[in-house]
């Protein structure tokens, strides 16, 4: 069994890849527009990934954009997409600076998790041992769900 993809029905595409692309660090690997079905899909991957999706296709977060306006419930049913990242209070910063909110703050310097412009929960967790509690992080509260 291999891992293939997750998708996510997203409902303002610009935004969502500004938030996995620009903000995140996400690199589109592939898109589909099917003018028949009225849909766009683009996958995407993790920067340290992509050279095996660009060749398997795999593993990568799929957006589905249905052109003809849905309203998409349910986001926390969802559970959550995990990222690890080589410096948790840099991707933290990067994402609250893009107008972000940080729902769970990396106060454990290991942990955090914010939501994307479709109400998904993002898990990121540090890359290896925990980094040093450091402020504003270990000061900040939860906000929200996660």
């Amino acid at each position: 069994m291999k891992f293939l993809h997750t998708m996510i029905r997203v409902k303002n595409l610009d935004a969502s890849l500004h938030f996995y692309c620009e903000l995140l660090g996400l690199k589109e690997v592939r898109r589909y527009d099917n003018e028949k079905g009225r849909f766009s899909l683009i996958f995407l991957a993790a920067p340290n990934d992509f050279e095996t999706a660009q060749k398997t296709q795999a593993p990568t977060i799929e957006l589905t954009y249905n052109w003809d306006p849905e309203d998409y419930q349910g986001g926390r049913n969802f559970g959550h997409l995990a990222f690890l990242v080589d410096n948790i209070y840099e991707s933290c910063k990067t994402l609250q600076d893009g107008g972000v909110t940080i729902n769970r703050p990396p106060r454990d310097g290991h942990m955090a998790f914010v939501r994307s412009p479709d109400n998904i929960s993002i898990e990121l967790l540090q890359r290896g041992d925990a980094l040093p509690p450091q402020e504003p992080w270990l000061s900040l509260a939860n906000c929200g769900e996660w």
